[in-house]
């Protein structure tokens, strides 16, 4: 496959290693806006940059009609405006707020263990995420979609907030500490005792790894995805 990567930081750099160890070829590594001429005519774009330029990013790339791997968090309140921008030009979007296939099984984990825990009064829930220092937005991608599973499992729950919560929300607590690529914690603690499911990723490469595979997944594809269909989950 022909491949442009847009936002070119450290996860760029990691895709493009592993991207080139399973066969493609990067035909970009932008920094800057995708437009026809640097773009290069790839058969997808991979997007890992930054919350304020990923709208346009992504934009740029699905109007010239370039199926689009995104992983960057904090812009999803123009979510629903790419899908349909993605399905008015006949192409193909697959967001993922974490490509890692362990997360993605972590998801799946964590709405059946939700839909467990939600007859179960004596046990209150929260979400805990680590991140390094270097992280833009809070809480992560990540740890609303753990969270989105709790409550479309659980009707204790209508929302999630950050730090302090009450009533019908949904805590997330995100700590920002030295060099940690991803710790999310999910905790059911009643007066006798906790439960815990936990993620931790090691490095970037799985997130890298799955991000290539998903791009490999949508090549040829139209209309808008994510990793549930990618891993048939």
């Amino acid at each position: 496959m022909r491949i442009a990567l847009v936002g070119y930081g450290k996860m760029g750099k990691i895709i493009d290693e592993i991207a080139q160890k399973r066969g493609h070829e990067i035909v970009a590594r932008l920094k800057e806006t995708p437009s026809a001429e640097n773009l290069n005519n790839p058969d997808v774009a991979i997007e890992f940059s930054l919350p304020e330029v990923a709208f346009d990013n992504i934009k740029a790339c699905l109007e010239h009609k370039i199926p689009v791997i995104c992983g960057t968090t904090g812009w999803l309140e123009k979510k629903e405006e790419v899908e349909n921008i993605a399905a008015d030009n006949d192409s193909a979007f697959l967001y993922g707020s974490n490509f890692s296939l362990g997360v993605n099984l972590f998801f799946a984990l964590n709405e059946k263990v939700a839909d467990i825990m939600k007859n179960v009064d004596e046990y209150s829930c929260q979400l805990e995420e680590i991140h390094h220092v270097h992280k833009k937005d809070a809480p992560s991608g990540t740890a609303i979609s753990i969270a989105e599973g709790i409550i479309k499992n659980n009707p204790k729950f209508n929302a999630w907030k950050l730090e302090e919560t009450q009533d019908q929300e949904l805590g997330i607590f995100a700590i920002r500490e030295d060099e940690v690529p991803g710790t999310h914690s999910v905790y059911y603690k009643s007066e006798v005792d906790e439960i815990e499911i936990k993620h931790t990723a090691f490095n970037r490469d799985g997130f890298a790894l799955g991000a290539v595979v998903a791009a490999e997944w949508i090549k040829d594809k139209k209309g808008n995805f994510t990793m549930k269909d990618v891993l048939g989950l």
